[in-house]
């Protein structure tokens, strides 16, 4: 006999939003509602490596050297989908998932929150089949929505933003079941950082302008060629540059750092991220929503760069378009707005309080009372 309640998170590691989301959701339910039993699956651990291969590599490729392509196929499948080909999608998702439904049927969840559009839809395709009865909630984790998340049998959707779950409205979903909460992120966002401690903590100066670097979970990019051009800027400001799970890159950052001692300092891949942009004044880094959410919750203007077409693009719009962010499509245009910003204190001073005013450092908490309630 069952007597703890169970709540289940299903994400997809293609890209590393998706898993940051639910784990969020994780860390907050264990400590905050911790009469339930919590369990994170990524639905790539459950699936065979072929289709493993196509669908969560084959994307990370795509994005990484061709995303153009990515951008004419996210646009391509925002569009109302021929139903044969969405039958066939369907099929061919359900036979490579088998192993994760003897999973969830192990678990018997009561709840079902699901922070990538796969597992909505096989479930909401389960529901409608009567073969699944547990409630559905789908957190959606770009400033962005799009068509491959819009399910029926959803039991609530939870929104970035206003303007995005006005958009939800308009794709179909009943109003009553869009709850604009934020993206989830670690509770360690809702805590009040001391920049001095945090910088000391790092290693670097708390009085000097200090610039975040990031290159993304994965490290994508060359951000060691980014710093050394920042580094040559005549001004008084630090970097801090993050490596990601690059260890050649981060190697790279090291070489660099000791030639620019007290101006750079790099590290790799790191769980407390918070501690980063607490002790820093601007972020410099690709608009991934995660990221994106982070920053805001932290009051940390940006500088977006090279975002990806599609729901990047669309994050950096809505920084852009509410003063929280300047965009980057270059390394030279980068240099110039750091100068810029640099030589314009008040206008930083403006964009770090823009952010603060949209953080939604409780979005994981929000989100859980309401699809627990």
């Amino acid at each position: 006999m069952k007597n703890e309640k169970t709540i289940l998170l299903l994400s997809v590691s293609a890209g590393a939003g998706h898993v940051r989301a639910a784990e969020a959701l994780r860390k907050t339910a264990e400590e905050n509602f911790p009469s339930f039993k919590t369990v994170h699956l990524d639905v790539m651990y459950f699936v065979p490596p072929l289709f493993r291969k196509i669908y969560a590599e084959s994307y990370m490729k795509i994005i990484e050297r061709n995303p153009s392509i990515w951008g004419f196929l996210y646009a391509q499948t925002d569009k109302k989908e021929n139903p044969l080909i969405r039958k066939i999608r369907y099929a061919v998702q359900k036979l490579n998932t088998k192993k994760l439904f003897d999973k969830i049927a192990e678990l018997k969840p009561d709840t079902v929150i699901c922070t990538h559009f796969l597992p909505a839809e096989l479930l909401s395709k389960m529901i409608g089949e009567k073969k699944f009865h547990a409630p559905v909630w789908v957190a959606v984790t770009d400033f962005d929505i799009h068509s491959l998340w819009i399910q029926p049998h959803i039991s609530g959707y939870f929104a970035a933003s206003p303007e995005v779950a006005w958009r939800m409205k308009d794709k179909g979903i009943d109003p009553g079941r869009i709850y604009v909460t934020g993206i989830p992120i670690m509770p360690a966002f809702e805590k009040k950082h001391s920049r001095a401690e945090c910088a000391k903590q790092l290693g670097i100066n708390p009085d000097m302008t200090t610039i975040l670097l990031m290159s993304g979970g994965l490290g994508v990019g060359g951000i060691h060629l980014i710093a050394e051009r920042l580094l040559s800027i005549s001004a008084e400001f630090q970097i801090l540059a993050l490596a990601g799970k690059n260890k050649v890159l981060l190697e790279e950052l090291k070489k660099l750092e000791r030639s620019f001692a007290g101006k750079l300092k790099s590290a790799g891949f790191t769980t407390t991220i918070e501690i980063n942009m607490a002790a820093s004044d601007l972020a410099i880094s690709k608009p991934g929503g995660l990221t994106t959410s982070e920053c805001l919750a932290m009051g940390l203007p940006m500088i977006v760069i090279s975002p990806i077409p599609g729901q990047e693009e669309r994050n950096a719009d809505y920084l852009l378009e509410n003063g929280v962010a300047l965009k980057a499509h270059n390394a030279a245009v980068l240099e110039f707005k750091l100068m810029e910003l640099l030589k314009n204190p008040a206008k930083l001073c403006e964009m770090r309080k823009n952010a603060a005013r949209l953080g939604r450092p409780n979005a994981a908490i929000d989100i859980l009372e309401i699809a627990l309630k």
